[in-house]
């Protein structure tokens, strides 16, 4: 039977001490949720001399940010041009600069701190499953390549000898992508953050908020915390601490599998450039390595357990498909985590009253993206203008019949594995006929 456990928390540094809250504190800023967007948006306020306190449900890096494949892939499934008519000229400007920027000012704060997180910029690989998804590829490339953006199209050839694998006949190579340790980046934010004066608290749930003047009340089951501004920064672990905050975005779930070390000969054969790969899927393939040459591949899951609906099997069959050529390599684990996807899978930030923002759903664009947010989120918070942020500020609206489709969730996997591989032999049917 395979081992359930997070590949992260074996091979992560160690996690800062942090307590947990007894009795009152007061802030200038408290933020709700000790992630990746929480605790950078803590480094840049406490950084600027403001009092600030994170506070989290559970352990530092618990959710999503301790979870993910750790892929920094820094552009958006949307063209510049579509991301300009959505939000306007010059919203849709700044995000697109800041998109062009995202990946590079990660791995800057990375090494400006001095983060242990195993991170490589190595580029990440984009391939398409069918002709149609191709298309699709090629439309992004040719957008998003008169930006400025450093993408180069890969041939058949060049595709099969960077991925190792004869699944795909075109892809996209996106220079500036890379991976990280996704917790060890987690915990190293949470270092810089308590060395620039915040203060860390864990097993701290927010479990109420109210108005106390100009300020807002926080409570949590061992006291309360009195701030001027509160940042909520949950993501896929939203609740109802805020209403109607947990009906805008749905929570999918991305499971994956680390499997033993591989050997210099199957390192040859797979990802040879170490880079990261994602495909085109809707129920997604991807993979990349850790430290160790351990190959970590991934697929879209059901729930926070691996198996439901079959979860063991698509990563089994999916590593497989891709990766033949490790046919029977042993898998140390597999693991499960959540993602906050919006329905149009751009990320959110909400200031539902004065004084409380939040920024939220990234829809698997959370390595890069959400240090996006948390510098947009801090500069917001001192006194930055809407005009200057990348993301818009928004209202909270809730996803229509958002309870049936948080029912129909657990589904979606099998669903969007059944379209793809229906999608797949459409496209080996009229290829067929074509030729």
């Amino acid at each position: 039977m395979i081992k359930q456990e997070v590949h992260w928390d074996r091979t992560a540094p160690p996690a800062p001490e942090c307590g947990v809250l007894e009795g009152g504190d007061n802030a200038d800023v408290l933020v709700v949720g000790a992630g990746l967007t929480g605790l950078r948006t803590v480094i840049s306020l406490a950084e600027a001399g403001t009092d600030t306190i994170v506070i989290d449900a559970q352990k530092i890096g618990f959710g999503s940010s301790g979870r993910s494949g750790g892929q920094c892939n820094p552009i958006w499934r949307a063209t510049p041009d579509e991301l300009r008519k959505k939000y306007g000229v010059g919203q849709g400007d700044r995000l697109i600069q800041t998109t062009l920027t995202a990946a590079d000012d990660l791995f800057d704060d990375i090494r400006r701190y001095g983060i242990d997180c195993e991170a490589e910029q190595n580029g990440w690989i984009q391939a398409a499953h069918t002709r149609n998804a191709k298309r699709g590829l090629e439309r992004l490339h040719k957008a998003w390549s008169a930006e400025g953006a450093e993408i180069s199209v890969l041939s058949k050839e060049q595709t099969q000898k960077g991925v190792g694998s004869g699944a795909y006949g075109f892809a996209l190579h996106h220079a500036k992508g890379g991976f990280v340790q996704p917790l060890g980046l987690t915990r190293g934010f949470a270092r810089t953050a308590r060395a620039a004066g915040a203060r860390l608290f864990e097993r701290t749930p927010a479990i109420g908020i109210e108005r106390n003047g100009k300020s807002w009340r926080v409570k949590t089951p061992g006291g309360e915390i009195t701030a001027d501004t509160v940042i909520l920064t949950t993501n896929a672990y939203t609740d109802d601490l805020w209403p109607k905050m947990r009906q805008t975005l749905l929570p999918m779930y991305s499971i994956a599998l680390a499997t033993a070390p591989l050997s210099a000969e199957q390192q040859a054969s797979v990802l040879p450039g170490r880079k990261t790969i994602a495909d085109t899927r809707l129920a997604i393939y991807f993979a990349r390595y850790d430290a160790d040459n351990r190959l970590i591949f991934g697929c879209v899951g059901s729930s926070d357990n691996v198996g439901t609906l079959g979860g063991h099997g698509r990563l089994k069959r999916g590593l497989k498909a891709v990766f033949p050529q490790l046919d029977g390599i042993e898998i140390e684990c597999t693991w499960a985590g959540r993602i906050g996807v919006t329905q149009d899978m751009m990320p959110r930030m909400h200031q539902p009253a004065p004084g409380v923002i939040a920024g939220l759903g990234f829809s698997g664009r959370g390595i890069a993206m959400t240090s996006v947010m948390g510098r947009s989120l801090a500069r917001k918070v001192l006194g930055g203008s809407n005009n200057d942020l990348s993301f818009p500020v928004t209202s909270v609206t809730p996803i229509p019949f958002h309870s049936l489709s948080r029912l129909a969730v657990p589904l979606m996997a099998p669903a969007m594995s059944a379209k793809d591989e229906a999608s797949m032999i459409w496209d080996r049917a009229t290829r067929s006929g074509q030729s």
